[in-house]
């Protein structure tokens, strides 16, 4: 297949004087570069699908391609770059301890890096969840973080089964995999974790008891009490409750403050472990340090990643010190040492807090909504605008007004794609997914800039409308 297209000059105007000016040797052209990639990597590779292009540098939330073109990055790894690419701080950071004669990694050892990591970590949670836990540094990835939760609420409890909610994900491992809420992508796996119940998950256009707003989230609340206290329902007390306080690959769905507060108490009352899964929406991109945060609870075990390594791969539990059941050497990993990942990861911390840019996030969080409802109330294919400070989403209807068999907004996956592929092509990076890969899902780092902001909300509606977003009619 043909790995070229078409790009506009766009985001080239706008922001080309914000990239430096870098001289680099390339044995390849671009399309041979991506041609390279199609024949040398696997199958399974799945960004440079929907995303064509080869990376030449990039700084801030500004990438440029090796044909030279500039996008503006919405995507930000997938929320791991908190500060964006190369952030001199990090990278000075990075290089000070280069210098050092420090390792790059130490196993469990400890070092000066490491417990200073600890201490900014700590210092980032609740101050209640601070004093009441322990870290535990897992393997590189946030599937590794929620398989060692998995295991230490299972042997802390004693009982096998876990609740998980629908459209959950929470990593591609067969345990966690077992927990996820998407049929396609386990339709060809077979062995996968068993005992998971699936609950339902608050989703205002798409509720199963057919309510919506709060009145579903509290029908939600009340199957999963009522399935406890029936002896007759068929499903043994579980372990554990994992969820995500808000939804990302799942499309970026946020649960309602007073619902986790309710998870809590059923939790406590039921002698459940709560295990809240913010490998994607922590770290401050919901306005808050943490989503849970909202609900003014904390968790028996919270599991993080991606962003809580400053760009580096890093992978913790933080454990109520009454659940850390472990016994030495019960549960390892290779890289759960990675000192490089704790130096960016404690910068980036460092920065954040005092940049106040869990602020920023919440306020410029709220300029970009208000831009995508405005954008919502001039397209008709625009279903629901939703999330939390920074994470936000935008699920895609048919144009027609069309709805399914529930009375539900008719989703449009395919829409959705072109309407990607278009930003794209106007030099605006975004990720989709949800329920049909119908939602368009922004994650910026909390750098953004209110410029860069209008510049993405002009992108994609010139996006939806040259995919053909507008009903004909």
């Amino acid at each position: 297949m043909s790995v070229a297209f078409e790009v506009s000059d766009a985001a080239n105007t706008i922001f080309s004087n914000q990239i430096p000016q870098v001289d680099g040797l390339y044995d390849l052209t671009p399309d041979e570069e991506l041609l390279a990639q199609e024949q040398n990597e696997s199958a399974v590779r799945s960004y440079p699908r929907r995303l064509p292009i080869a990376i030449k540098q990039a700084y801030g939330l500004l990438v440029e391609d090796t044909r030279g073109q500039v996008f503006l990055d919405c995507l930000a790894g997938a929320g791991t770059l908190l500060l964006g690419y190369n952030h001199a701080e990090i990278n000075q950071a990075l290089k000070d301890h280069l210098d050092s004669g420090l390792p790059y990694q130490t196993l469990d050892i400890t070092t000066p890096v490491k417990n200073r990591y600890i201490k900014q970590v700590k210092q980032f949670l609740p101050q209640e969840l601070a004093e009441q836990s322990v870290i535990q540094f897992c393997g590189p990835s946030g599937a590794d973080a929620v398989e060692a939760a998995i295991k230490l609420a299972k042997q802390t409890t004693g009982r096998n089964s876990m609740f998980a909610f629908r459209g959950a994900y929470h990593g591609m491992t067969n345990g966690t995999m077992g927990m996820m809420g998407n049929t396609g992508t386990k339709s060809r796996r077979t062995g996968l974790m068993s005992d998971v119940h699936f609950m339902p998950f608050p989703y205002n256009i798409r509720c199963p008891f057919g309510l919506g707003g709060d009145k579903g989230a509290k029908a939600g609340i009340r199957f999963i009490e009522r399935m406890l206290c029936d002896d007759e329902s068929g499903v043994m007390k579980p372990a554990a409750i994992i969820v995500e306080p808000v939804q990302g690959e799942g499309g970026v769905i946020p649960a309602p403050a007073f619902w986790l507060k309710e998870l809590r108490r059923i939790c406590d009352e039921h002698d459940i472990l709560l295990i809240f899964d913010e490998i994607q929406c922590g770290v401050g991109k919901t306005g808050y340090n943490f989503a849970f945060e909202e609900a003014g609870i904390i968790p028996d075990i919270l599991c993080l990643s991606k962003a809580i390594g400053g760009g580096l791969p890093m992978s913790i539990l933080v454990v109520n010190k009454k659940y850390d059941t472990w016994k030495p050497g019960e549960h390892t990993g290779t890289f759960r040492g990675n000192q490089l990942a704790m130096v960016s990861g404690a910068k980036a911390l460092e920065i954040v807090e005092r940049d106040n840019l869990v602020e920023h996030a919440n306020v410029a969080g709220q300029y970009l909504r208000m831009g995508l409802e405005k954008i919502q109330e001039r397209l008709s294919c625009i279903a629901e605008v939703r999330g939390k400070g920074l994470m936000l989403g935008v699920e895609i209807r048919k144009p027609s007004g069309e709805l399914n068999k529930f009375g539900e907004p008719a989703s449009d996956g395919e829409l959705t794609l072109k309407i990607q592929r278009a930003a794209l092509e106007r030099g605006l990076i975004v990720e989709k997914g949800g329920r049909d890969g119908s939602v368009i899902r922004f994650l910026p780092p909390l750098i953004i800039s209110f410029e860069q902001i209008d510049f993405a909300l002009r992108v994609l509606e010139e996006a939806i409308v040259a995919a053909g977003g507008v009903d004909a009619e």
